[in-house]
């Protein structure tokens, strides 16, 4: 019973640490099927934490908070719409200055505005979003099996949880039963034959970037307003990075998305459970070695080793309309 208490232990960790991940994964599928390539993903989560994490000490209220990082959030992506799109720059260069600008402006904010080294103030229980208790879930909970599965993996989770994975169906099916998806896919293929359909190439890569703000703004709540109760520098640690990995794994599609960012976050959430445990034949794994676990994966797939991957034919490359 022990051993299956430390599998669902390590489940729900996995879970937990999963959902920035998937929601960055999503918000780059949405910019990636529409041909706008964008490594700006971890930029715009760090804005968001910020954000979220700012608003809910001010007005003290999480859903303001949730609120002001989507608002932030979005507005950095248009940003990059801005660069990209209408005055068609680099791609690439435009996502790295969005990090930068991220980088440095949460820092400096927080400092001028907290006076705590770049950190916001830690959030109160009513400035953070707390576990969702489904029916029955502390009835059942000495149950056998089917009781730690019920009250620990499926209840307890805060509501940002059910959105991320709610949002994986919600993508499938914008992306493939919708017209939107029908004509955003097209357009990250050929532009050209939307645009001869008198469909506009720049507003359908706009709306697919307020896609990719508003998941990022989420993703950015919930590391500052879920799992760390505040904002602290750099706290995404490459997770917009390592989302883009995970994107790439899964050859741009949502489902396979969602199971790629629960392989990393099962690696993440082994590599704290297992931190100072001797391992048969091995012993005791330096504490460095297993927190690179997930960055290591990153580089083994990136390498080549997840076959082919075919990225959206018209990705990275601006849309100048022939005349």
């Amino acid at each position: 019973m022990d051993l299956f208490n430390a599998i669902i232990q390590v489940l729900d960790s996995t879970i937990r640490l999963s959902v920035p991940l998937l929601l960055a994964c999503l918000a780059g599928l949405y910019s990636e099927r529409a041909g706008i390539f964008d490594i700006g993903l971890e930029g715009k989560m760090l804005v968001g934490a910020f954000a979220g994490a700012a608003a809910a000490s001010v007005f003290h209220s999480a859903y303001l908070g949730l609120g002001m990082a989507i608002l932030i959030s979005v507005a950095f992506a248009l940003i990059h719409g801005f660069a990209s799109i209408t005055h068609r720059g680099n791609q690439i260069v435009s996502g790295v200055a969005i990090n930068f600008i991220a980088a440095g402006s949460t820092i400096m904010l927080g400092q001028a505005w907290f006076q705590q080294g770049g950190r916001t103030p830690a959030l109160a229980s009513d400035e953070r979003f707390g576990a969702v208790v489904w029916p029955g879930a502390d009835a059942l909970r000495g149950v056998p099996i089917l009781g730690p599965i019920y009250s620990e993996l499926i209840s307890g989770h805060s509501v940002l949880v059910y959105i991320a994975f709610l949002a994986v169906p919600f993508t499938w099916w914008v992306l493939f039963r919708t017209r939107f998806g029908l004509r955003m896919r097209a357009v990250g293929e050929n532009p050209a034959a939307v645009d001869t359909a008198g469909i506009s190439v720049a507003w359908l890569r706009y709306r697919a970037l307020i896609c990719t703000g508003v998941l990022t703004g989420i993703a950015g709540a919930y590391l500052s307003m879920v799992q760390n109760g505040g904002f602290v520098k750099d706290m995404t640690a490459g997770k917009g990075y390592i989302a883009l990995a995970a994107l790439i794994f899964a050859k741009w599609k949502p489902v396979n998305a969602m199971f790629a960012c629960l392989l990393f976050g099962f690696l993440d959430a082994l590599s704290i459970r297992l931190q100072g445990t001797p391992l048969p034949l091995i012993g005791k794994v330096p504490v460095q070695l297993m927190q690179a676990l997930p960055y290591i994966l990153t580089v083994i797939l990136l390498a080549g080793f997840i076959g082919k991957a075919i990225p959206p034919r018209a990705g990275g490359v601006p849309y100048v309309k022939e005349r």
